[in-house]
């Protein structure tokens, strides 16, 4: 059945007036017919609009130690199970933490995250990068975020107190279906972390994988979870079937099946940063610019082990939608419409 044209508005509204909705909207999202993706897409846009107004804010990765993970996520080309061809090293120096940053600076990004492969950083892990953000903090101007896998409230404390603004800890799927894509952790263990950080005063960053396998029901699982969390920033991954891991045989996503995704992302958590994120290169392909009238924010040159697209080639997308990046916390992030 094809929806009333003024259905997709409707929803909107309600996301306008951060009101929840309801698991079949949820699934009126998802069930949006191709031939109306714009009407799907203009309804999510006022949201963004309103909450977000018209910036986008970059972000850059370094994978400061690759490889060598004792965990088995399915999805990852560094865990213990994977044979992809990848560079594998132990952390990398302080000297190359400070040029990664100075490059995201660069590049007009508005933050700098820093990633280590482990099941959750050592003590040493902690004290080195809690060093290094000090030094980034004293020399370059810019937001960091960290992820270094499952921690405790006193090391997130000690990453607080260093400068580290945010950390990144993804759900990454639905609770049901996530001993499907992981069996060396729980979700419970990933929620628990998030806990932690949040108590410890850190912002949160955390998001999802689609493309695993998983159904529509798991996919407003965790939207509707990412909700009840609300963390500041929630990445939307699409899974990249790297050679070598257990997911490499994974059907693409269509671009209309991920700008479908990410609309019911903003519609279901309104005012977050929504960030397009691994995946968006591949699957969102030559509709990419469509992404950021439901996404606010965007990684650029590249992710964990794969590479991105370049940051001046997200620039020229950008500028070519009317859009404006945020170069800074200091500039507004509501150039938005009044309030309804």
């Amino acid at each position: 059945m094809i929806l009333p044209e003024t259905h997709f508005q409707a929803l909107a509204e309600k996301a306008l007036k951060e009101q929840l909705l309801t698991r079949e909207e949820c699934q009126t999202v998802l069930d949006c017919p191709d031939q109306r993706m714009l009407e799907l897409l203009d309804a999510t846009y006022k949201v963004r609009l309103h909450f977000c107004g018209k910036r986008v804010h970059l972000h850059m990765l370094i994978n400061a130690k690759s490889g060598i993970c004792p965990e088995d996520c399915h999805y990852c080309s560094q865990s213990k199970i994977s044979t992809a061809q990848i560079e594998r090293y132990p952390l990398v120096s302080l000297q190359k933490l400070l040029e990664g940053a100075q490059q995201a600076k660069a590049a007009h990004c508005l933050r700098y995250c820093i990633a280590i492969s482990t099941r959750g950083a050592t003590n040493r892990e902690i004290d080195f990068i809690a060093h290094a953000v000090r030094r980034i903090k004293e020399e370059v101007e810019i937001a960091v975020c960290c992820t270094v896998g499952i921690i405790t409230e006193e090391k997130a404390r000690r990453l607080y107190e260093a400068g580290v603004e945010q950390l990144n800890h993804n759900l990454n799927t639905s609770e049901r279906y996530y001993p499907e894509i992981c069996s060396t952790h729980t979700y419970q263990d990933r929620v628990d972390t998030l806990q932690a950080a949040r108590r410890a005063g850190l912002q949160l960053c955390s998001g999802a994988i689609f493309g695993q396998g998983e159904s529509q029901d798991d996919i407003i699982d965790i939207s509707l979870a990412l909700r009840e969390l609300a963390p500041q920033s929630i990445p939307v991954n699409f899974l990249l079937a790297i050679p070598g891991t257990p997911f490499a045989e994974k059907e693409a996503l269509t671009p209309y099946d991920c700008l479908r995704i990410l609309c019911l992302m903003r519609l279901v958590n309104p005012h977050q940063e929504i960030r397009v994120s691994a995946g968006r290169e591949a699957h969102i392909r030559s509709l990419q610019p469509l992404a950021l009238f439901a996404a606010n924010s965007v990684f650029v040159s590249g992710y964990l082990t794969t590479e991105g697209q370049d940051y001046k080639d997200t620039w020229q997308m950008i500028q070519d939608l009317g859009f404006d990046i945020q170069k800074s916390h200091e500039e507004s992030k509501h150039d938005a419409v009044a309030p309804h």
